[in-house]
């Protein structure tokens, strides 16, 4: 029997808002997704604080989180909501 459904493995990955590092220890990746960075993550942002008339950027920390996602797809030769062969 020809396989008619071959799914694709994809790979999910997004990055938490920017905070300041020492905050940043509790931050947590949205549900379904696990953290693939530890402590107070990367420093690689910075966020911004407004104060009366005036902007003030500061360098920040983010985590990076992941998540595997299964897109259905029919294998070659099938297709529609069921995969159905020619």
């Amino acid at each position: 029997q020809m396989k008619k459904q071959c799914d694709q493995k994809l790979l999910l990955r997004i990055k938490t808002e920017c905070v300041p590092c020492s905050l940043n220890l509790e931050t947590q990746c949205p549900a379904g997704y696990t953290k693939i960075t530890n402590g107070t993550g990367i420093p690689d942002c910075r966020y911004y604080l407004e104060i009366k008339t005036h902007t003030l950027s500061f360098p920040g920390c983010r985590h990076h989180c992941m998540k595997e996602f299964e897109q259905p797809e029919c294998c070659q030769g099938h297709w529609g909501p069921d995969c159905m062969g020619k």
